[in-house]
C-alpha cells in the first residue's frame, strides 16, 4: 500500500479544500478495500449528500473526513440537526477517517469506524453562528471519537504502519454484538459500559473496578435509577457475545480488544 498522496491528481485545482478532497479520495478509492467484504469500492458521484464512496457486493456506505495532523479527541461535521437525524435512518454511511502530514503529503492513519457505533451522546453540539454571520444561525456538530470505544476504531494504516487485510476484516467482524443492538438507548449503555471496561486498563478486572464508573453512567443516563444493576446486565451481555469472560467471584477478563 502507497502511502503517500499523489499531488499531480489535483493540479488543476486552486482551492486547498478541493486539492486535498481530491487528493485524499483519490487515493482511498485506489488502495482501501470494503471493511465488511473485502471488496473494491465505488465512488459516488461528487457532492452525493450521504456519503463517498459504496460497495457493489454488499451495500455498505463510507462517508471520509480527513483532516491535517493528529485525529485528536474531536472531528468537525456539518449540521447538527442533520446529522441527529440521520442516526435515526436507515443510510447512516460508515465513517472513514485520514489523517496526513501536510508537509509530506504522507498517509499517517487511516481508520473506519462502524455506523452503528455512533450514538447521540458522541455527537457535540456546536454554538449557532452569529447574526452577522452568512449563515446567521446555523448549528453545527463535532463527533467526540474520544467516547467511542477502541473496539469501534478499525484501523487500515496506525502510525504509518500498514494492517493487513486479514486483520482488518477480522476486526470488523468481532463489532457484529453492537450492529445487533437495534434501540439507541440501549446501544448507547452497551457502548458506555465497554467504554468504562477499556478504561479499566486491565486485562482481568473487577465487578468493582467496573462500578467505580457508576457516577459517570448516572451522569449520562440520569433518568436510570439502579446503574449497578444495569452495569451487571451489561457485562454478562459483553461476556455472552464473547468479548469478556466471567472468571469467578466478580472477575472477568478483556477476550477482544481494540487496535
Amino acid at each position: 500500500m502507497q502511502l503517500r498522496l499523489t499531488s499531480e491528481i489535483a493540479s488543476n485545482y486552486s482551492s486547498a479544500p478541493q486539492k486535498i478532497r481530491v487528493l485524499t479520495e483519490g487515493w482511498v478509492g485506489n488502495s482501501i478495500f470494503c471493511p465488511n467484504c473485502g471488496s473494491a469500492l465505488n465512488r459516488f458521484e461528487n457532492n452525493s449528500p450521504v456519503a463517498d464512496f459504496y460497495c457493489k457486493k454488499c451495500a455498505e456506505e463510507y462517508e471520509l473526513k480527513s483532516k491535517n495532523g493528529e485525529l485528536g479527541k474531536k472531528i468537525v461535521d456539518g449540521a447538527y440537526s442533520t446529522m441527529i437525524e440521520r442516526l435515526k435512518s436507515d443510510n447512516n454511511p460508515n465513517f472513514f477517517f485520514l489523517t496526513y502530514d501536510k508537509s509530506t503529503f504522507e498517509i499517517r492513519n487511516f481508520l473506519t469506524i462502524p455506523k452503528y457505533f455512533f450514538v447521540p451522546s458522541i455527537i457535540e453540539k456546536r454554538k449557532a453562528l452569529s447574526p452577522t454571520a452568512r449563515r446567521a444561525g446555523w448549528i453545527g456538530c463535532n463527533i467526540d471519537v474520544s467516547n467511542i470505544p477502541e473496539l469501534g476504531k478499525i484501523f487500515f494504516v496506525q502510525n504509518g504502519l500498514v494492517k493487513s487485510k486479514d486483520e482488518v476484516l477480522e476486526k470488523w467482524s468481532k463489532t457484529d454484538f453492537v450492529k445487533a443492538t437495534q434501540n439507541i438507548e440501549a446501544k448507547g449503555w452497551l457502548l458506555d459500559v465497554l467504554m468504562c471496561v477499556e478504561k479499566i486498563k486491565k486485562e482481568e478486572f473487577s465487578l468493582d473496578d467496573v462500578y467505580a464508573f457508576e457516577g459517570y453512567l448516572k451522569a449520562k443516563h440520569p433518568s436510570n435509577n439502579n446503574v449497578k444493576a444495569k452495569i451487571r446486565q451489561q457485562l454478562q451481555f459483553l461476556r455472552d457475545k464473547g468479548i469478556l469472560d466471567f472468571v469467578g467471584r466478580g472477575q472477568y477478563r478483556m477476550k477482544l480488544k481494540g487496535r
